[in-house]
């Protein structure tokens, strides 16, 4: 620990270790929570039920500890893209409670040397890679970070190319997946912004809201893939699929109808990057005339007219 402390210039000791302390309480405090999952008697009839939070920004902490206790789940390993600097995610908890082995990945090189900084990184066993992910890319990363076959937890959260990446992802074979979804893009169609290699929300349009692809098109997508829709967070951007294999009397089959949950957080920005504070159903209107493609016709066509 100290020869640690001594290497890691620019990161005040006191707040590390306040952070650390700040960490263990919430590990400790959602320990009650745990435990009730395990003591379930009945499956739950949503999955807000069993929300809770630590690391995650919604509830998905108190999800996946619901998925990986009532699944079996033999490799206890998790990959997770778009992780900013970690501090707030969705497989943190994982790490720190289940002490599962983790890639996390992002596009931001000062995100993942914060990673690298972090004292998780000798007391886990994670591996932090800074990477802008492509279809190209993926694969070949998973397998140079010792990450290939079967995996616990592959979670995609880029903003961005989600739907492509998922399908494009060919080396781990994971239990559950868990795919952000653009609720705003309505549960009408199944829609993904087209595949662009650099595609980055912010340049996409200013106000933050074109991007990923609706909750039936990933449904689609996990259907060819071997997966079934379980449901959502009751945030309405976090879906979760399982092998349908693994389906049992606590983790069963949703349409993307019975699972589709409409987000009420604002996320939409203005043309000068601030935040607006309507509703994006009001706002992604302005979006209409860029292009979103079917994935089931694979037809290209404005979003307009699918809101």
């Amino acid at each position: 620990m100290k020869s640690f402390l001594k290497n890691i210039s620019g990161i005040n000791k006191t707040s590390l270790y306040v952070k650390e302390e700040l960490e263990k309480i919430k590990v400790l405090m959602s320990q009650p929570m745990v435990q009730n999952i395990i003591q379930l008697k009945t499956p739950v009839r949503s999955f807000k039920e069993i929300e809770f939070s630590a690391f995650s920004q919604w509830g998905d902490d108190g999800i996946i500890q619901y998925l990986i206790e009532k699944l079996e789940i033999n490799n206890e390993t998790f990959i997770e893209f778009g992780v900013s600097n970690y501090l707030e995610s969705n497989t943190r908890f994982l790490l720190l409670n289940n002490n599962w082995r983790g890639l996390v990945l992002d596009g931001s090189k000062s995100n993942i040397d914060y990673i690298l900084n972090d004292t998780i990184s000798w007391k886990f066993d994670i591996t932090a890679k800074h990477l802008f992910i492509t279809k190209s890319n993926i694969n070949q990363t998973l397998i140079a970070n010792g990450f290939e076959g079967e995996i616990g937890i592959l979670h995609i959260d880029i903003d961005g190319n989600d739907y492509w990446l998922w399908d494009s992802i060919e080396v781990v074979n994971a239990k559950i997946v868990i795919m952000e979804y653009n609720s705003v893009f309505g549960n009408k169609a199944a829609i993904s912004v087209p595949y662009q290699d650099d595609f980055f929300v912010s340049d996409a349009h200013f106000s933050n809201l074109y991007f990923g692809a609706s909750l039936k098109a990933m449904c689609h997508l996990a259907k060819l893939k071997g997966y079934s829709f379980v449901g959502s967070n009751s945030h309405g951007n976090n879906a979760y699929f399982v092998q349908t294999h693994l389906l049992n009397e606590w983790v069963q089959l949703k349409t993307a109808d019975e699972g589709y949950i409409n987000c009420n957080f604002r996320q939409n920005r203005d043309k000068d990057g601030k935040f607006t504070l309507k509703r994006d159903e009001e706002m992604i209107h302005q979006c209409g005339d860029l292009d979103v493609i079917d994935v089931i016709s694979n037809i290209k066509s404005p979003l307009k007219n699918f809101l």
